[in-house]
């Protein structure tokens, strides 16, 4: 074991009257990566909160080289060398990529004045160790959400800090981009940087980490050395049970036609077609760029479709905007929770509900709170969203817990179709397959649904049907007896499924 460089002892946490933290001890060892596992709400980003001086603890202590800390805010942890990568992005949309990673940092003239020609050769640097390509003048709107998450390492490394904290860094990456960034944390432990690694892909946790720390309901389970556990303890340990299955597919023959999409076009996908049936989930793989998303916001009317057609039920679907889709029985629950899935500062109830309002109200507009109530206490239970209640601020959720309530909103409505766009990013394994399962019964229910993922493993594992997306066109839909993680690989490339 190397030398500890942090040492969190009994470690402890309240909010209004809640425990989230119960004495928990943490070490950071100099040059190691330490994995920081758990289920959503387990404690792990609280307590990397408290260490990065976002939150105060209620108690305990911690110790930075053997010296007795205390952070009261960001500013004073990164001025002892810990940086943070958060997992919701925290950039400045409307600002450059030179600007978000500097930000606040800025070099500055003799005058006072910023200087912008050291401003974007520095950050070129940096950008050039990710292997980011974009220009450092680039705003960060116009990059996708995988160059957003390197930006935000990129903001990380440039502080020099000697305490990196990852938290779900890899959620929105591709292939590539995992493996540079592999490639970037393995160099920094060589120069004795220590990084704190959270994520819920425990394949990573075997490739990258030296050891793990695990927490399950705010209390301190286990820290192990990464070769003396393999998976299944990992997960035993995360969620207390051990899981019998991790795709829980079931058997469905599918009904009437729900869905038929027939030669969408505009500018970021061309001449898709696809139908799906009642009680059928189609599962959407591809690389990152391929048009997934982009497809799934044409179809529910965020973007303009320039040709096609949308059958519902075999008619013609009218869709000009999200509200047209979702009042046709159209529902998508997006990638990005934070920005258009959820409203971080209304309540649990109030989310749920938001989409369905109408179901609630009277003739008058007046809502029915009784039934409102009822039904957003029906989702907690069902999904087992970890809350204080239905009148918690959604923002005090953790990450796997408001994608929760996200999708739960959206169910709300009673979709005819259901679309998910990463329903699993940065959810633990034992929410996963509650969300899973959630599927199914809404698979069962007659439902068409299509679910698109950026694990393979989780498309084989719960589609009925994949589709396959490369450069904004369909390469192929395949049938379950067909759908290899190498198969579908080769199709998301843009090659046939029978060349080498």
């Amino acid at each position: 074991m190397s030398e500890t460089l942090v040492s969190m002892k009994n470690i402890s946490k309240e909010f209004s009257g809640n425990v989230v933290l119960d004495k928990v001890d943490f070490n950071i060892y100099k040059g190691e990566i330490m994995a920081l596992l758990g289920e959503n709400g387990a404690g792990k980003s609280t307590l990397m909160k408290i260490l990065t001086g976002v939150y105060i603890k209620t108690s305990g202590e911690i110790y930075l080289d053997g010296s007795l800390v205390n952070f009261n805010n960001i500013k004073e942890s990164q001025n002892h060398g810990i940086a943070i990568i958060h997992q919701e992005l925290n950039l400045i949309r409307h600002l450059s990529i030179a600007e978000n990673i500097f930000l606040g940092r800025e070099p500055l003239k003799k005058a006072k004045n910023i200087d912008w020609k050291k401003l974007y050769a520095d950050t070129k640097v940096w950008l050039d160790i990710l292997g980011i390509k974009e220009n450092p003048k680039e705003l960060i709107k116009n990059i996708s959400v995988g160059k957003q998450q390197l930006v935000e390492i990129a903001k990380a490394l440039s502080l020099d800090a000697k305490i990196i904290i990852m938290d779900e860094p890899t959620g929105a990456l591709t292939v590539s981009e995992t493996k540079r960034l592999f490639e970037v944390v393995r160099d920094l432990k060589h120069k004795g940087h220590s990084i704190v690694y959270i994520s819920h892909r425990l394949n990573e946790i075997f490739e990258i980490c030296d050891d793990v720390t695990i927490l399950r309901d705010g209390q301190l389970i286990a820290e192990r050395n990464i070769k003396e556990v393999d998976e299944e303890k990992i997960i035993e340990m995360m969620v207390g049970r051990k899981l019998s299955e991790q795709y829980p597919r079931v058997s469905c023959i599918p009904g009437e036609m729900v869905l038929e999409v027939k030669g969408i076009t505009n500018k970021f996908v061309s001449d898709v077609s696809f139908e799906i049936r009642e009680g059928e989930i189609l599962g959407v793989s591809g690389l990152m760029g391929a048009g997934r998303t982009e497809l799934a916001r044409t179809i529910y009317g965020i973007y303009k479709m320039d040709k096609g057609e949308i059958l519902l039920d075999g008619k013609k679907a009218i869709i000009h905007n999200s509200t047209d889709a979702l009042s046709l029985g159209i529902a998508y629950v997006s990638e990005d929770r934070k920005a258009n899935g959820i409203v971080l500062g209304l309540d649990v109830r109030e989310n749920i509900t938001l989409a369905s309002l109408k179901k609630f109200s009277g003739k008058f507009g007046n809502i029915h709170f009784a039934e409102e109530e009822a039904s957003a206490q029906g989702y907690i239970e069902d999904m087992s969203v970890k809350t204080n209640g239905t009148k918690q601020l959604v923002r005090f959720l953790s990450g796997g817990n408001q994608q929760k309530v996200s999708i739960a909103k959206n169910l709300n409505t009673n979709p005819r179709v259901l679309i998910l766009d990463e329903p699993t990013r940065g959810v633990d394994v034992g929410a996963k397959k509650e969300i899973y399962e959630l599927i199914n019964k809404f698979k069962l229910e007659g439902k068409g649904i299509i679910m698109i993922s950026s694990e393979i493993p989780e498309i084989i594992g719960i589609s009925d049907r994949v589709m396959v997306m490369h450069e904004g066109k369909v390469t192929d839909i395949i049938s379950m007896e067909g759908a290899s993680q190498e198969n579908i690989m080769r199709l998301a490339v843009g090659k046939e499924v029978d060349e080498i």
